[in-house]
This record gives C-alpha cells, sequence and structure tokens, in this order.
C-alpha cells in the first residue's frame, strides 16, 4: 500500500490515486494541480481538455519566471498563462483513474470534488548533451510524482429555528443598571 502526503477527513466516501516518476515537467505540472485543486471532478476534466485545446490557460501563479501574458488568465485574476498540454494528459489520465476507482467504492462521480492533489519533484534522469571542444554537459529531466484525493461533498443542512429564547448572560454591571431602570419605570 503506498503512502499518501494526506488522508482523507472520511475514507468512506474518497477514493484516491497516485503516479510515479511520470515522465512531465514538474514546474508546470504543479501550476496545472494549483488550477483544479477544489475543483468538482467532471469540471476539471472539463478545464484541462480545454487547456489540451488551448481554449483556457493555466495561470502561472509560482514558477512564473519568463512566462508570457495572456488574456485568458484574466479569468483567474492573473496575467501570466500558459497551456502545458503534456501536464494536462498526464493529470487526466490520473482523474480518469481515480473516477474509475470512485465508482468502484459506490461513489457518485457527479459530487466528487478535488480535495487534495499534490506534486512531488521526483528523481531526475541523467542524459547528455556534446557541446563543442568536446566537452560533454548534462541534460537533465524533471519528472513528478502525483497524487490526487478526491471526496463526496457533504451535503450543506441548513440549521433548524429554535422555538425557545435565547439566555442573554450579563456582568453585575449589566444586571444592576437593568435593575435602576426597572425602579426608574415603576
Amino acid at each position: 500500500m503506498a503512502r499518501y502526503s494526506a488522508t482523507p477527513a472520511n475514507e468512506a466516501k474518497s477514493a484516491r490515486c497516485r503516479g510515479g516518476d511520470l515522465r512531465v515537467h514538474f514546474k508546470n505540472t504543479v501550476e496545472a494541480a494549483n488550477a483544479i485543486k477544489g475543483r468538482k471532478l467532471l469540471n476539471a476534466v472539463t478545464y484541462l481538455k480545454d487547456v489540451q485545446q488551448h481554449k483556457q490557460c493555466v495561470p502561472f501563479r509560482r514558477f512564473h519566471r519568463g512566462i508570457g501574458r495572456t488574456a485568458q488568465a484574466k479569468a483567474f485574476k492573473a496575467t501570466l498563462g500558459r497551456w502545458p498540454e503534456k501536464s494536462a494528459k498526464y493529470l487526466l489520465d490520473l482523474l480518469q483513474s481515480v473516477q474509475a476507482n470512485a465508482e468502484a467504492k459506490g461513489l457518485n462521480t457527479e459530487e466528487l470534488v478535488i480535495k487534495h492533489i499534490h506534486v512531488n519533484a521526483a528523481r531526475k534522469n541523467r542524459r547528455r548533451t556534446y557541446r563543442a571542444h568536446g566537452r560533454i554537459n548534462a541534460y537533465m529531466s524533471n519528472p513528478s510524482h502525483i497524487e490526487i484525493i478526491v471526496s463526496e461533498e457533504d451535503k450543506i443542512v441548513e440549521k433548524a429555528e429554535d422555538e425557545r429564547q435565547t439566555v442573554v448572560f450579563q456582568n453585575r454591571k449589566q444586571l444592576a443598571a437593568k435593575r435602576l431602570r426597572a425602579a426608574g419605570n415603576q
């Protein structure tokens, strides 16, 4: 059994999945994961499909050095954004996996919300590139570990109106002033 960095509040109403050493850029995947955190599962799937088709962008908030501006980022109150297609593809695969896990548990997939999504940097893969004058430099890739936990959102139940009167607690000064007012009215 794999370890997760978080545990759901209600294990019976949640499903999870993870991917390890995925060959996808860490920084792009962090930004794409932050963009879908807190969304409903089906909403996140349509959003990532739109990202692949360049209909919506992923706002870059943390790793934003050298990122260009786009008007599509205005929807997220940001100016910088990109369309990380490979990160979207891997996240879509994991969302499909967590949806299948939820269906196997008998959960309602329309009510599932992404409560936890976490991206860790995996160990770098080493390659090399050949430079001028017979030199060799490192040519590393930055893979990722991704884990997702979805939970059914609890229905909000309105508090029943209480027929009883609420008790107001008063200090000594307030009680003395109340007695003086009552004595003055008589």
